[in-house]
Formats: structure tokens, sequence, C-alpha cells
């Protein structure tokens, strides 16, 4: 079991982002800059529609790759190579930016629970400039196992010998939703060769001998097998996040993360310039 000074707890960040839509942010905060090869993570969640109707207005990316899970709701992607595309409860996207991608994720209702995650994947430098990639991926595509202990949905990677439509062949990335009834226990297997996060987003839980609290993330550095997490009797829900670093320089500017500031300024000139679009990216939907 590893011990608890190798397990460091970050809580949420509540930041505005977009039009002033509220999101907890807990990797990309003082605290946590990235996470090579993560470089942002966010929870949006709110019932309140002014809280996320304005949404995510046109805006730049370069250099990363964008994973986005709804959990509840619904959100509408439009980019500047003329994709459309909506994803629902359960649904998620793919959106490797490459050289850049200009796009907007709006809300498409106007009440209700809007609530998910987006993710940051930083790319190797030979990746960087790299055309555009754009997935949608329905809910039903994602393998769920389900034992009397817990619910598991593999969105990336594999688990269990079952494997999830979205393989990121670069960064080996894995990512669960763990659901983790009342009480019960599961088992986190750990590698000293990977990243290792976990974010509570439903309920409390110890995470060995450490308590977990909501809007938690629980960044994991130890040599040992595997790490105990015990849900309260309220039960818990979390994302399980890991991936092998990418160990180069990072500079990174908003929404632009490249390697060296020479590189930053091309990409604040070639947006300016309306230089971004090489070609269409292709859209593959599930």
């Amino acid at each position: 079991m590893a011990t608890a000074d190798r397990i460091r707890l970050l809580p949420a960040m509540e930041v505005q982002e977009g039009s002033g839509v509220k999101v907890y942010r807990s990797i990309g905060i003082p605290a946590l800059r990235n996470r090579d090869p993560f470089m942002m993570l966010d929870y949006f969640s709110s019932d309140k529609p002014d809280e996320y109707l304005a949404g995510f207005p046109s805006h730049p990316h370069r250099g990363f790759v964008t994973f986005t899970y709804m959990i509840d709701g619904q959100m509408q992607h439009e980019d500047s190579m003329g994709n459309r595309g909506k994803i629902s409860s359960g649904d998620a996207q793919w959106m490797k930016a490459g050289s850049g991608v200009i796009h907007s994720e709006m809300p498409q209702q106007k009440a209700g629970l809007m609530r998910g995650f987006q993710l940051w994947i930083n790319l190797p430098a030979r990746h960087k400039m790299e055309q555009p990639e754009y997935q949608e991926y329905a809910a039903s595509s994602f393998p769920l196992i389900e034992t009397d202990a817990y619910r598991l949905k593999v969105l990336i990677g594999s688990f269990a010998g079952q494997d999830a439509p979205i393989v990121d062949e670069i960064t080996q990335v894995r990512y669960f939703d763990l659901q983790l009834k009342a009480g019960q226990h599961f088992q986190i297997p750990l590698s000293d060769q990977r990243q290792q996060l976990v974010y509570l987003f439903e309920g409390e839980a110890r995470l060995g001998d450490r308590y977990l609290g909501l809007n938690t993330l629980a960044v994991l550095d130890s040599d040992e097998e595997s790490i105990e997490l015990i849900a309260s009797e309220q039960g818990a829900r979390f994302i399980l996040v890991s991936g092998q670093a990418i160990n180069e320089p990072v500079v990174q500017y908003g929404p632009f993360v490249m390697n060296n500031r020479e590189e930053i300024d091309q990409a604040l000139l070639d947006f300016q310039e309306n230089n971004f679009v090489r070609q269409r990216a292709w859209i593959k939907t599930r």
C-alpha cells in the first residue's frame, strides 16, 4: 500500500472560462501547472442555466489533444474546418488540435444539469504540427464493467480485458469513470512509469489512509503496485486517469502548448493571420 506522503491532494479551484462558465480546475492552476503529459483538467457542473448558457465561443488550440466527456447535458461543437457535432450524456469527443483548430463548444439546452470533464493531453514535438483530427463517440460505444462493488466505464485504453474505442498510441492514456458503491473497495494498479491521477466528483472516500473530499484531485507518486480506494457510506464516483510522460520542455500560452517561446510566437502570428487551418480535419463518429 502506498504511503500517505506519496499522495498529493489538491482541491479544485473555481475559475471562469469561455463567456463566464464556472469550472473546477485541478490541473493548470498555481498549485499544479501541469502533470506531464496532462496540461489541464476541468470539471464543469451546474444546474443553473445562467452559469453555462454562454458556453465556450470560438477559440483556438495548437499543440495538444482535448478529450471532453459529457456526463449530463448536451454540447454542440463547431470548428474552423467545417465540422459540426453534438455530444450528449455519456458521449465523448477526442480532438487533436495539432497544427491548429479554432472551435466552439456551446450548450444545447436551456435548463437542467450540465456536467462533464475536459482533459488536455500534450503532444510530443514531432506530433505538434500534424493535421488536426476530430472524433465523436456515443455512450454506447464504451465498455462497462459491473461487479457487486463498482461500475467502471472504459473511456480511453483498456481495463480487465475490455478495450475502449479510443486508443492513445502516443502517451498511452487510460481514462476510466468509476462509480464505487457504499463502503466498497477498489484497488488502483500503479506504475512508476505512468502519471496517475484520481479526481472525486461525487460522494466521499478514502485513498490509502487519506481522506478524499468532493472536487479533489489526488496525484499518486508511488513505486508500490497498487493503492486502495474505499467509498464512504454514500458511495463515491471518480475519474481515474494515467499516462506516460513525454519529458520535453513545455511552454504554454493560453490555448497554445509548444516546446519553446519562438513556437508560441509563431502560433500567435499564425492565428492572427488566419493561417491555422492547413487542411480539413476528419470526423469520425461511433
